[in-house]
């Protein structure tokens, strides 16, 4: 025993094959049988050029060191996306080529929110282009960095041009215009790709481990309540405020503000809760609004919370709109969809 010991080149040879070995059986041949046994799922799309160009982009500004692409299958992931992630939702990346992989951008942490799901909850093009020049312009919390170079100054905006609004303090003396370069907009095209596809039929959607009943819900219910107990706050921060800000204000010349809106407090909330669940295509001053509440599946009782927060919010004084009334609204808008 002590020879083998004594054997540099035995020693040597032999943590050589226990690590070749353990890596086939725990590493390779694991990965064969996923990529055997998975194929991307039918609705899903490839990445255009320009996806895969942003992809390139997200890679070498170290997105992935702060966010993560995976809708773990617990709960608490239930903001991320409408369902866990499966493995038939990676089943369809590449290596960028033999020397690199980068072909999934899972990640291991998540110092900002999980991307899985984000061209679904945030497709608005406007809001992601200001949000790389400065997040905190439109989260004012965000520990995320900024990335003024991949955005130039122009005194004129010449033919194909992407201007972005820039609240006035977060200029620091730029006078000119501020252009999205190539690299902001493939970066921000392969955002907008990062959707979770449909599942077929038949087959059905894990859940949601450990789930949380909403507080009082069986007593909001019983008693006809607005919002069936759910935190109203909560939710319009999770879907609504990083355009509209917390204060409900929104950003001018971005997104429009909630504080004192008539479509807001009008007492009849058919146009509200329309523009929460199918989205609006606003003024041409304002970004495109996405459909917030078909995207994020949200039910009459979520939708109810976040417009009552709204309604009764930042010097808003309107009625609370019941769950039943929000529900009927949801049923109609859906039976003229389908007209």
């Amino acid at each position: 025993m002590m020879e083998f010991f004594n054997n540099h080149k035995k020693l040597y040879l032999t943590a050589l094959g226990l690590f070749v070995g353990l890596t086939i059986l725990v590493a390779i041949m694991p990965a064969i049988n996923n990529q055997n046994n998975n194929s991307p799922l039918p609705n899903a799309e490839a990445l255009s050029e320009e996806a895969i160009q942003g992809k390139a982009v997200y890679v070498s500004n170290g997105c992935v060191a702060c966010h993560t692409q995976q809708v773990r299958n617990i709960e608490m992931d239930k903001v991320w996306g409408r369902r866990p992630s499966i493995a038939a939702d990676y089943a369809d990346n590449h290596r960028t080529d033999f020397w690199r992989n980068t072909a999934t951008l899972m990640g291991t942490e998540r110092t900002g929110p999980d991307l899985a799901n984000v061209g679904s909850r945030q497709p608005s093009a406007a809001w992601n282009l200001l949000h790389l020049y400065q997040p905190r312009a439109v989260v004012g919390q965000s520990i995320m960095p900024a990335y003024p170079w991949l955005f130039e100054e122009k005194d004129e905006l010449e033919e194909g041009d992407v201007e972005i609004t820039v609240p006035d303090e977060f200029r620091k003396g730029v006078k000119g215009k501020i252009v999205a370069t190539e690299d902001a907009m493939h970066l921000v095209a392969y955002l907008q790709s990062l959707k979770q596809v449909d599942l077929p039929e038949a087959m059905p959607a894990p859940e949601f481990l450990y789930k949380r009943q909403p507080k009082n819900i069986a007593d909001a219910a019983a008693g006809g309540g607005e919002d069936m107990g759910l935190d109203g706050a909560a939710l319009y921060a999770a879907n609504c405020q990083s355009c509209h800000q917390a204060n409900g204000e929104g950003l001018k010349g971005a997104f429009p503000p909630l504080k004192g809106s008539p479509v807001v407090t009008d007492d009849n909330p058919e146009l509200l809760i329309n523009i929460v669940m199918n989205g609006y295509d606003p003024r041409p001053e304002y970004a495109t609004m996405p459909a917030v509440g078909a995207n994020s599946n949200l039910s009459a009782a979520e939708v109810a919370a976040i417009i009552n927060h709204e309604r009764t919010s930042w010097g808003n004084n309107a009625r609370k709109v019941p769950v039943a009334e929000v529900q009927k609204i949801i049923d109609m808008l859906k039976q003229t969809a389908k007209k």
